[in-house]
């Protein structure tokens, strides 16, 4: 039933951008006709599942509450909305910590104020996965060593994280050749024999399963079972003009977090609603977990491995890339 039905439509439509409108950051007040000051503020995003909280926040009026009116701006991918927050073009951002780790690291002026999506922390139950084709005589993390294993943007999340995945079976992290490949090319990349084995996240994961794929790592929880593997970010320029809308921004993302995960199939239905993932997909995604608080702890652990790995040269202080206010 799933390889009928969820592989086709994966194929056809999955990760597409959905027709979000776009918005100038502002972080001005402006009076309703109430005379109560609302906030416009810009979130640069990505058409991910991670992001269900934030939409059903702005439904269920978490963001109403905190006097904020949020537009969105959906970006081609993370690497165009750092610069666009530090910029100013836009008051607050979706990237995942590593990306924003080595933004720190190069003395970009980000900070995490709030948590994205979680590891689940289950083993054969997670939202991001390496898996191998068919029949594929790797086995575990360990056989990933001298294979090429394909990640969506080089030195970033994906391959330290795998790096992980493999020293901790007991394999040659180093070994492992990483090749860079759009996510919606890599089912295609491992069928050919282009790829022995790819990293992918939902709905990609699903697509694979659906296509015979086998799991071999389980590469985030080898990091961290409770992994904070997305956040939300703003500059620290924009923190120190108006640390009171980013304490209330915090506090609508914490109150959509424990809404989502408490309202799972609510979550379900809006993702439909901004990406154009389709509906039969998503009944059978696994979702992210999601956390009211910032995993600093995890984050230090991105850290350390980044560091481990050399995508760093020199240790981030966690406490510089995470706001006070978030830890």
């Amino acid at each position: 039933m799933r390889r009928s039905t969820v592989l086709p439509a994966v194929a056809a439509a999955c990760l597409a951008l959905a027709g979000c409108g776009g918005g100038e950051a502002s972080g001005e007040p402006e009076a309703t006709g109430s005379g109560t000051s609302v906030t416009q503020v810009s979130l640069g995003v990505l058409p991910l599942v991670d992001l269900a909280p934030i939409y059903l926040g702005v439904e269920e009026g978490f963001f109403a509450d905190e006097g904020i009116e949020l537009s969105f701006t959906t970006a081609q991918g993370g690497a165009a909305i750092i610069p666009s927050v530090l910029g100013g073009e836009l008051d607050f951002g979706f990237s995942n910590p590593t990306s924003l780790i080595l933004a720190r690291s190069q003395g970009l002026p980000v900070k995490i104020i709030a948590p994205g999506g979680s590891s689940t922390g289950e083993v054969g139950a997670d939202y991001g996965a390496v898996v191998v084709g068919p029949g594929s005589d790797i086995t575990d993390a360990a056989g990933l060593a001298g294979r090429r294993v394909a990640v969506n943007t080089l030195r970033n999340i994906g391959d330290t994280s795998i790096r992980e995945s493999v020293r901790a079976a007991g394999g040659d992290p180093d070994a492992v050749q990483f090749v860079e490949l759009p996510l919606p090319d890599m089912a295609a990349a491992l069928q050919t024999g282009q790829v022995d084995a790819i990293w992918v996240v939902e709905p990609f994961l699903t697509g694979a399963l659906a296509q015979g794929a086998v799991p071999v790592a389980w590469n985030w929880i080898d990091v961290s079972p409770d992994l904070m593997a997305s956040a939300y970010f703003t500059s620290e320029q924009r923190l120190q003009e108006d640390p009171d809308l980013v304490e209330r921004f915090a506090t609508a993302v914490a109150r959509s977090a424990e809404y989502a995960q408490e309202n799972p199939e609510e979550a379900r239905d809006v993702i439909t609603t901004y990406t154009q993932i389709p509906p039969e997909v998503v009944a059978e995604v696994t979702l992210p977990g999601w956390e009211p608080e910032v995993n600093v702890d995890s984050t230090q652990r991105l850290i350390d491995l980044a560091l481990e790995d050399e995508l760093i040269e020199s240790e981030v202080a966690v406490e510089d890339l995470v706001a006070e206010s978030a830890r």
